[in-house]
C-alpha cells in the first residue's frame, strides 16, 4: 500500500461507491505453508449488525477455498481504471513519470456459509449483473433445478467481515497548479482509461487547490 496522506480517500460513501463500481476483485491469502494464494471474483459490500461485510462465492476445493479453510485473514483488493503519467507534463518536466490510480484495500476475516446463504448470494450476483432483469434467462431463479443442484454442488458462498480498510487514490495531488491542469488535460485525449482519471482530477480540483479561484 502506498501509505501517503495525501493519496487517501476519507469518503466513505466514496470509498463505498468505488467498490460497488469496480467488484471484480482480488481475493489473496496464505495457506497452512504459508504460500500465498490469490483469485479474482465479483463481491458485495452490505452493512450487517453495524459491521461492513463483504460477500461472495467461490469454487470448492480450490487452493484457495483450501487455504482460506486454514487460514481465515484475507486481503481483498479493488482496483479501478490507471493511467501512465508522463514528466514532461510537469510544469518542471525534468523529474520522474509516474502512474496515476485509485484502489482499495480490505483486511478481514472470511467466513463460509451454508446452502441457504448461497442461494442468496447467487440470486444476488446474478440479478446485480443482469441489470435486475427478471426475464433473463441466466438469473439464479430462471435456471433449472437439474442445473443448479450441479453448480451449488461445485461453489461455496463466503463472506469477510471487514477488519480494516485502507485507500489509495493517487491522482496528482501533489502537483502544482500548472502541472495538475496539464496532466488532466493531457489525459483526456488519452483512451477511456486516462479519461476516467482525468474526470477525477477534475472533480477534485477544488479540494487539492481550495485557494484556487
Amino acid at each position: 500500500m502506498y501509505n501517503l496522506p495525501y493519496y487517501k480517500e476519507h469518503n466513505e460513501l466514496v470509498i463505498k461507491e468505488f467498490i460497488e463500481r469496480y467488484p471484480f476483485a482480488f481475493l489473496t491469502g496464505c495457506d497452512s505453508q504459508n504460500i500465498p494464494v490469490a483469485t479474482q471474483i465479483p463481491v458485495f459490500i452490505e452493512e450487517q449488525d453495524g459491521k461492513k461485510i463483504l460477500r461472495g462465492h467461490i469454487m470448492k476445493n480450490t487452493d484457495h477455498h483450501k487455504a482460506f479453510l486454514h487460514n481465515e485473514n484475507v486481503l481483498v483488493v479493488f482496483t479501478g481504471h490507471h493511467s501512465y503519467v508522463s514528466a514532461t507534463w510537469y510544469s518542471n518536466p525534468h523529474q520522474a513519470s509516474t502512474w496515476n490510480y485509485m484502489s482499495v484495500h480490505v483486511k478481514g476475516i472470511v467466513r463460509f456459509l451454508d446452502d441457504d446463504a448461497l442461494i442468496d448470494v447467487m440470486r444476488k450476483v446474478t440479478l446485480h449483473f443482469e441489470n435486475y432483469n427478471p426475464e433473463s434467462s441466466t438469473i439464479f431463479d430462471n435456471l433449472t433445478p437439474e442445473y443448479t443442484q450441479r453448480l451449488l454442488h461445485a461453489i461455496v458462498a463466503f463472506e469477510i467481515e471487514i477488519k480494516e480498510m485502507d485507500t489509495v487514490f493517487k491522482l496528482s495531488q501533489d502537483r502544482d497548479a500548472k502541472s495538475y491542469e496539464n496532466i488532466i488535460e493531457r489525459l483526456s485525449e488519452q483512451g477511456e482509461s486516462g479519461k476516467v482519471i482525468a474526470a477525477e482530477m477534475q472533480k477534485r480540483t477544488k479540494n487539492v487547490f481550495p485557494d484556487k479561484k
